[in-house]
């Protein structure tokens, strides 16, 4: 009797995220479904490796890009995930959450969603210039454009008045914050899989609280404070998450499917905040690529199932592709003859 099939992903991480995402319950229950998560070494020509069936990274740069091109097109059913093109839109935070606009759906009953008011500044003359983004108001998220996981993408602030904005350096977003009761929900999208999940978050600003406020307070995310900011301990002791609705789960994986198909991505998560001036509105306010799955409860079925979906279904099409030739060519060689 023939051995079954075993199944070969390839993954080209940065250590960190290996680290956090590669744990060994991962790899096990991956084995058990016949699938071998192996490391691709980033010092190798990625075509001199595998072959893989599967191919999974969070690399970045024109070099790996190339490589990623020239292995598709030497394994032509190899599945990448995800596609560098589909990625790169989540590299500007003014183009990624231009694609909530492009989402419709059907059934809502009565929620909404959107995102903030916000705008782009390119340069400090703009940013001096009160008719640029006369549109907002106080407090606003001050965010870099650039997103591409760095470090520096991360440094965001929580801007109260017009004297903070002389500390920012361009070029940034501006968005428009909202009170959220002090709640974050992180959507997390595996495929066709969605998981929301509530997280603690920056604590609401009063308009009282807005006039004695300084200028501006650094973020190291923007749903965490910063180690050096202290003003709201009471306020995190005091708020309990349990106490906070979830958003429709119906709803929420809507949303989540949508983004899936716009994006042209498979792993992903967003950020979701509740108006709190609207009970049923709901604002998308950052889209993450593969992001800290291991905080996703599960997460090591979740996955697992979802690489046995995509390498299972590639199987069956490869398959059916080669029926489908046999077929072809001999109904050809049946048509093959000589007429008299």
């Amino acid at each position: 009797m023939a051995e079954p099939r075993r199944f070969s992903i390839g993954f080209a991480l940065a250590p960190k995220k290996q680290h956090s995402f590669i744990q060994e319950s991962l790899i096990n229950i991956a084995r058990e479904r016949l699938i071998d998560l192996i490391k691709i070494d980033t010092q190798t020509p990625l075509i001199d490796q595998g072959p893989f069936d599967c191919i999974l990274h969070k690399l970045y740069g024109d070099d790996w890009k190339q490589q990623l091109g020239d292995y598709k097109a030497k394994n032509p059913n190899v599945v990448i995930l995800d596609s560098p093109e589909a990625i790169e839109r989540l590299h500007n935070r003014i183009s990624m959450l231009q694609v909530v606009s492009e989402l419709k759906i059907v059934k809502s009953d009565g929620n909404t969603f959107g995102i903030p008011k916000q705008i782009v500044i390119y340069d400090a003359e703009t940013l001096r210039d009160d008719r640029s983004w006369e549109g907002l108001k106080f407090p606003m998220i001050a965010k870099p454009l650039v997103a591409d996981g760095s470090a520096k993408s991360h440094k965001m602030s929580l801007v109260y008045n017009h004297g903070g904005l002389s500390n920012l350096k361009p070029p940034i977003v501006l968005q428009e914050f909202v009170n959220h009761g002090g709640v974050i929900f992180k959507v997390y999208v595996v495929g066709e899989y969605v998981k929301c999940v509530k997280r603690k978050s920056l604590p609401d600003v009063s308009e009282e609280k807005l006039e004695s406020l300084g200028g501006l307070v650094t973020f190291s995310q923007v749903s965490n404070l910063a180690s050096n900011e202290k003003t709201d301990e009471k306020y995190y002791k005091m708020m309990h998450l349990d106490d906070c609705e979830m958003p429709p789960q119906e709803f929420i994986t809507d949303i989540g499917r949508g983004l899936r198909e716009v994006l042209k991505l498979n792993l992903f998560n967003f950020d979701v905040i509740r108006d709190t001036r609207l009970g049923n509105r709901y604002l998308v306010i950052d889209i993450n690529y593969f992001p800290g799955y291991a905080k996703m409860p599960s997460y090591e079925r979740v996955m697992t199932d979802f690489f046995w979906n995509v390498v299972s279904k590639n199987e069956r099409r490869e398959v059916d592709e080669v029926k489908l030739e046999e077929e072809s060519k001999l109904l050809g060689d049946n048509n093959d003859f000589e007429v008299v």
